[in-house]
């Protein structure tokens, strides 16, 4: 072969090489802008899921959602993209390379909202396992932690979007690691009471106790004692002298005291002294068992 032969030839190769390239750059502007178009369109689906979230309530299905957006840009993409040519390998291999980047891009504001979503759920979970753990056994406080995981993990499976490799291994063990730590505060509180219901019935005991030996001791000293209280009070007519006498714990007293009055000229003429039961004496009785 002639040096101009192979310099023809390798010209010839040049040209179609630019010519490929630059069909393929083509392509895959194309491409790119049929993907940027489908991606913009998903993010605007998500806005309803966006807003739940933000409000602090989860989205009911989110992983079947989130799929059915992105098999529906997939699907679109397919539909709506320029098959690649049959004589450009680059093309075909660019067409993979954008529809992988179609679902990553779709994929990762989703799984953004997905790890808020389990926020919430865990963070729901925790609330319903302190309300349900309540109970001072410690079988009710295991069910509660059992059906707040179960809980967490229910919503969390319906919330991954299929064939996404989504996870929420990690957010469960952080929940069951802080209800564990619940369960193990909640457990020495109940013992700080109990000790300290028991404190308080040692020392209502020895107060009893206590009482006991001082009445003891007064029957020594006084002889058996009476329930009885008794005690009665009477006021020398027209006058200030006032006499008092009592009967309690088997103790007789009697008070003699000089007290004006002052609401006898609120009580009309005949004074209080006159309305009172036979012998103008009143008498009040207590007893005590």
């Amino acid at each position: 072969m002639s040096r101009i032969t192979a310099a023809l030839l390798l010209s010839v190769a040049t040209v179609s090489l630019q010519q490929c390239s630059a069909s393929t750059m083509d392509y895959s502007s194309m491409c790119n802008s049929l993907k940027c178009s489908i991606v913009d369109r998903c993010c605007k689906g998500l806005e309803d899921m966006r807003k739940s979230i933000d409000e602090g309530t989860p989205v009911p299905s989110f992983g079947v959602k989130c799929s059915e957006l992105c098999d529906g840009a997939i699907s679109e993409f397919a539909a709506e993209a320029p098959p690649p040519p049959e004589d450009d390998p680059s093309a075909a291999a660019e067409y993979d390379r954008i529809l992988g980047d179609l679902e990553l891009g779709i994929d990762a504001p989703m799984q953004v909202l997905f790890l808020r979503q389990l926020a919430l759920l865990r963070e729901e979970a925790l609330r319903k396992y302190r309300t349900n753990s309540g109970a001072a056994s410690a079988s009710s406080d295991y069910e509660a932690m059992v059906s707040a995981d179960e809980f967490f993990a229910s919503g969390a499976e319906s919330s991954v979007r299929r064939g996404s490799g989504w996870t929420y291994a990690a957010e469960r063990a952080h929940l069951q690691s802080v209800m564990g730590d619940v369960a193990s505060q909640g457990k020495r509180l109940n013992e700080v009471q109990t000790k300290a219901a028991q404190q308080q019935q040692l020392a209502m005991q020895y107060l009893q106790m206590q009482q006991q030996t001082i009445q003891q001791l007064q029957m020594q000293m006084y002889g058996q004692t009476s329930p009885w209280n008794v005690g009665c009070a009477y006021r020398v007519p027209d006058t200030n002298f006032n006499l008092q006498g009592s009967y309690q714990g088997g103790k007789t007293s009697f008070t003699f005291s000089c007290v004006p009055d002052e609401y006898a000229p609120m009580l009309g003429p005949n004074g209080f002294t006159n309305g009172v039961g036979p012998g103008n004496v009143g008498v009040s009785l207590n007893v005590s068992v």
